[in-house]
C-alpha cells in the first residue's frame, strides 16, 4: 500500500522542477527509477515510525481519514530527498522535512496517535519486563564493600 504516487511527487514540486532533480540521462523526461526509489525510500522511513505502535503499512483504503495527513507527510519526506540531488534545499522544505520528522518521532514514541480509530497496533511492540519472587535479600548499602 502506498501513501504517495510518483504524480503527487510531480504535484508537489512541478514538472519542471521534477525534471531538473530526475532527469539524469538528460533525455527530458523524469526518471522513473529514481522518483521510485525515492518515494520507495519516503514511505519506508514513513513506516520505520509508524511500525513501533502500527501495523504498517496503514491501508489507506480502509483508514480513509488518514489519506491526507500519511500523503503530507510522506511527501514532505520525499521532496527532500528529491531536492537534496541537487542542492542547495530551500528552508521552507526543510522545515517541513523537520516537522513530519518530530510528528513522526512523538507517533512512534506514543506521545500523539494516528486521528483514525482502528489502526491495528503493531505485535512487535516489544515485551514488558517483569520481576517475581520474595524482596531482596541484601540491599545495595549490604554489599557496598564488595
Amino acid at each position: 500500500m502506498s501513501y504517495i504516487t510518483n504524480q503527487n511527487m510531480q504535484d508537489r514540486v512541478g514538472l519542471p522542477s521534477l525534471l531538473q532533480l530526475t532527469d539524469d540521462d538528460g533525455d527530458g523526461q523524469a526518471d522513473t527509477a529514481v522518483l521510485d526509489e525515492v518515494r520507495n525510500a519516503a514511505e519506508g522511513e514513513v513506516n520505520s515510525y509508524l511500525a513501533r505502535r502500527y501495523e504498517t503499512p496503514i491501508d489507506l483504503t480502509i483508514h480513509t481519514s488518514l489519506v491526507g495527513l500519511l500523503t503530507s507527510v510522506t511527501l514532505d519526506l520525499a521532496e527532500h530527498r528529491l531536492r537534496l540531488r541537487r542542492p542547495p534545499v530551500a528552508k521552507d522544505v526543510s522545515e517541513r522535512l523537520r516537522h513530519a520528522l518530530t510528528w513522526l518521532a512523538r507517533i512512534a514514541d506514543g506521545t500523539l496517535e494516528l486521528p483514525s480509530p482502528g489502526v491495528a497496533l503493531s505485535s512487535n511492540r516489544g515485551k514488558n519486563a517483569a520481576t517475581i519472587g520474595d524482596t531482596r535479600t541484601l540491599s545495595r548499602g549490604e554489599l557496598s564493600d564488595f
